[in-house]
């Protein structure tokens, strides 16, 4: 029998299971029924505390709206995870299922985790449904700097090659925002300026966080980040600093020797050249005066 004869029956034993999965890989399964359920290699746990709202679906490209609610709790979605943004856009999938054979069942939503907010030991999770990027502009945008992210793609440079990653132990830590290293002085200070550092272990493993400063004081590297990674990074920990780029064509051509794919135009007119009128003992030739 399928799920649709079985709804159709007018006596069902429906439930609903969430799989949810994270950036990391991670897959954590929910249900609104009393038991567990298992399918598609996944467990489905009943004591988690998940409930949804009714799904609000329409065809188009309309945004699918809905909300999922739940405790937090140690044994499913911890406080500690979603502080530490473990399961911003995260991937969610919802079916419903007959609990009574598990083969019985349909997809009613696929999207991903949205804004996440906690009040008094529970959760709310906004659902976004696949349509939801389609609603974002689009297209390639003109300007001097590059428009491509340092590594992806479009860029195509190796943050493996030498010289431009490094490996290190954190010394201390400070709000969550301020790395003490020692050594590291083998490049420049401002080396991993607008960079990433990444924690490969401990409680906040997995985390990047970007830097926003990078100096020497005292024979101790320092690196701070924009914003705090939110979790626990102990004396030890093991962490991956890769070099920063700022996007701007000298930067690309000398700091990474990768011009030919650089994704920006820096002969483009500013908006001085609105301003701008023939001068005598000038070149007045309409082209690039850039050395």
């Amino acid at each position: 029998m399928s799920i649709a004869a079985h709804l159709a029956s007018g006596a069902t034993t429906i439930a609903r299971a969430w799989a949810l999965t994270r950036a990391d890989g991670l897959t954590l399964g929910f249900t609104d029924h009393d038991r567990d359920l298992g399918f598609e290699g996944v467990v489905f746990r009943a004591d988690a505390g998940l409930s949804a709202r009714a799904l609000e679906q329409v065809t188009g490209l309309a945004v699918d709206n809905s909300e999922a609610v739940g405790a937090l709790r140690d044994a499913g979605l911890n406080e500690s995870d979603i502080m530490a943004g473990r399961y911003d856009g995260a991937a969610l999938r919802i079916w419903e299922v007959n609990w009574a054979d598990a083969p019985q069942r349909r997809m009613i939503f696929r999207g991903t985790l949205g804004e996440i907010t906690r009040a008094g030991g529970a959760f709310r999770a906004e659902l976004r449904g696949l349509s939801e990027p389609l609603g974002q502009q689009g297209g390639r945008v003109y300007h001097a700097a590059c428009a491509a992210v340092l590594g992806d793609a479009a860029c195509r440079f190796d943050l493996d090659a030498p010289g431009y990653s490094a490996q290190a132990q954190v010394l201390r830590m400070q709000d969550g925002q301020h790395f003490h290293f020692a050594g590291l002085n083998t490049v420049a200070p401002g080396w991993f300026a607008q960079g990433r550092l990444i924690v490969q272990g401990g409680a906040a493993l997995g985390l990047v966080g970007h830097v926003r400063e990078d100096r020497m004081q005292d024979g101790v590297r320092l690196i701070s980040l924009w914003d705090s990674l939110r979790a626990s990074v102990a004396p030890g920990d093991p962490v991956r600093l890769e070099v920063g780029c700022d996007k701007q064509a000298a930067t690309c051509r000398q700091k990474f020797a990768n011009f030919l794919n650089f994704r920006g135009f820096p002969d483009i007119p500013g908006e001085d050249w609105l301003m701008a009128y023939p001068k005598a003992g000038q070149p007045n030739t309409g082209g690039s005066r850039r050395g």
